[in-house]
């Protein structure tokens, strides 16, 4: 992840009792603010690929692009969670629709790597900012907003 001045950002836990492997995606690695990582099977679900993002405001589509490529990275019948902030203040989840062209190309991506998104209630003000996304439905229990910094 970039060193840079100002709010914003994410951060990944793993408890020292799982097995994790930081995946390499190339060269879009170093274009976005990314990481993501293989968990070991521990559950009979098989290994879960996590990944973290942050996306500034003012991104430009260049990058928003390299950020969907790597969302197709792992197979579909892997379980894939996808945790971030990523700034996409326009979109309404409720009607998954945006009027902004760059939040609607995320929409189109999401939708078409069959990502469900998580958390429905607002994160920020009024907006969805911070977004969990899977490809396997029940993969994660019960997803609460506590307050605009800690997710439950």
């Amino acid at each position: 992840m970039s060193e840079r001045q100002g709010y914003g950002g994410v951060a990944l836990y793993v408890r020292e009792q799982l097995e994790c492997m930081e995946l390499c995606l190339g060269m879009d690695d170093e274009l976005t603010e990314s990481l993501r990582v293989r968990i070991k099977e521990q559950t009979g679900m098989g290994d879960i690929v996590v990944g973290i993002c942050y996306r500034p405001p003012d991104q430009e589509e260049q990058v928003d692009e390299a950020l969907y490529r790597q969302a197709e990275a792992p197979s579909r019948s892997q379980a894939l969670v996808l945790i971030g902030d990523l700034n996409h203040p326009d979109i309404c989840r409720k009607d998954n629709t945006a009027r902004d062209k760059q939040y609607r190309v995320f929409l189109e991506s999401t939708d078409d790597k069959f990502l469900i998104q998580v958390i429905e209630e607002p994160t920020m003000r009024s907006a969805v900012l911070y977004l969990i996304l899977t490809n396997k439905e029940g993969l994660l229990g019960d997803v609460k907003v506590k307050d605009s910094l800690k997710l439950q």
